[in-house]
């Protein structure tokens, strides 16, 4: 699985690390069996792509399982995929489906934005004992980052602010945070001081941080990498514009890929992902209006 689970079995064994058919279903459906009877098991499913093959698994069985026990019931399950382009695999290996997943009462979804995000979420997704869902990007395998060699937790429902600013703010899903934080070394030459918030955990979404810094920036934008109509990045808009109402003095803006599948030319998909150029584009659209 792109290498990330290598030396595991000879660490481990082959009781704790076992290698299953390409049954997508049949793997997460023994995970919610191994959950509700006390182990805490990790599945891998190599392509958020086919998360669509064991959607009834994780909807139906997964993140109903405490509703229907009255609440008496536990299913610690870990489910982590790969999302996302760049690596020229094509349509049907390189989509970002988060919103089809937090639009499921029951489940927990995160999505790092770095390695040492994942390794922090990770620990506190196996650790809690509700279905977590974990989306890393393609794109920052092997990007070289400081992750300590101890444990750590990073708490789930609480976002991150990367960078500080003062008067515009960027909300950025996954790698997405990397490309903000450029987009805002470039609008400094304009006079902005832009803050970037990383949410980490999009559901449940930390809702009362991105308010926060809308009371001191008054605008905004949210980016993600995935298909902009019906993406997370409308509903984080329309939860801004329902509890920072008073603090908007405009509209709240998107990035995102366009309505169309994942193209498999290496040209046209750097045109489709979502970058540096077309977050400062938004943000410079949007203070327009301020004119």
């Amino acid at each position: 699985v792109f290498g990330t689970s290598r030396g595991l079995l000879a660490e481990f064994g082959p009781e704790r690390v076992v290698d299953t058919p390409i049954s997508e279903s049949g793997l997460v459906g023994m995970g919610v069996g191994a959950a509700a009877t006390g182990l805490r098991p990790i599945i891998e499913i190599m392509f958020m792509d086919f998360i669509g093959v064991c959607m009834d698994e994780i909807v139906n069985q997964a993140a109903k399982m405490k509703y229907m026990f009255g609440g008496n019931a536990r299913l610690p399950l870990t489910i982590r995929t790969m999302a996302g382009g760049g690596m020229n695999m094509a349509a049907q290996h390189s989509q970002s489906l988060e919103a089809w997943l937090c639009h499921v009462p029951g489940l927990k979804v995160v999505m790092p934005s770095g390695a040492y995000e994942a390794k922090g979420l990770l620990v506190a997704a196996i650790r809690d004992d509700n279905p977590v869902i974990v989306i890393e990007q393609k794109l920052m395998l092997g990007r070289p980052a400081e992750v300590p060699e101890e444990l750590y937790e990073i708490e789930l429902g609480k976002a991150h602010v990367v960078k500080p600013g003062s008067n515009f703010t960027i909300v950025a899903l996954g790698r997405m945070v990397s490309e903000s934080l450029k987009a805002a070394e470039v609008l400094s030459a304009d006079g902005l001081d832009v803050e970037v918030i990383d949410p980490r955990t999009l559901q449940p979404l930390d809702t009362a941080t991105i308010v926060d810094s809308l009371k001191k920036t008054h605008r905004a934008v949210v980016v993600h990498e995935a298909v902009r109509f019906g993406g997370l990045g409308a509903e984080i808009a329309a939860q801004m514009q329902e509890e920072g109402f008073d603090y908007l003095d405009a509209p709240v803006g998107r990035v995102g890929a366009p309505f169309a599948p994942v193209p498999f030319s290496p040209a046209l998909e750097r045109e489709y992902i979502p970058n540096a150029d077309k977050i400062v584009a938004e943000v410079r659209r949007i203070l327009g209006k301020q004119v």
